[in-house]
């Protein structure tokens, strides 16, 4: 019995470890390399802000997938028709944390991503031009 009781824990705490080291982190990609891979096109930005925060302000030419969306489970051939193929693709949300949880949804669709822990004023304060 005890044999069991090991053996089960071990295989919990592998699970929880295997988990944790899956879960995305934020970039170390300074923002002024990722607002010239932007200008140059060779990155995009996803905002997965909510539509009333997006409508409210967003960064120019960012693409707008809400967090919601990813949750409810967006088709991932609808998000590779979204997300233009062979591009760094750079997600940001208003303070950095929702953008690890949809960070985690995209990897599962097949997509990475390097989430930003600076969320859309910061990127603004950043000379990320704002939509007009």
């Amino acid at each position: 019995m005890q044999r069991f009781l090991y053996l089960g824990a071990v295989m919990f705490l592998a699970g929880s470890s295997l988990s944790i080291l899956m879960s995305a982190e934020h970039t170390t990609d300074p923002l002024p390399a990722v607002r010239k891979a932007i200008s140059e096109d060779k990155a995009v930005l996803i905002d997965v802000r909510e539509k009333d925060e997006w409508n409210q302000g967003h960064v120019e030419g960012a693409i707008n997938i809400p967090l919601s969306e990813l949750k409810a489970g967006i088709n991932s051939e609808k998000l590779k028709k979204l997300i233009p193929a062979g591009k760094i693709v750079y997600v940001h949300c208003a303070a950095g944390g929702r953008c690890l949880k949809a960070a985690d949804l995209f990897k599962e669709a097949g997509i990475e991503t390097r989430p930003l822990k600076p969320g859309y004023n910061q990127l603004i304060e950043n000379n990320f031009p704002k939509a007009k």
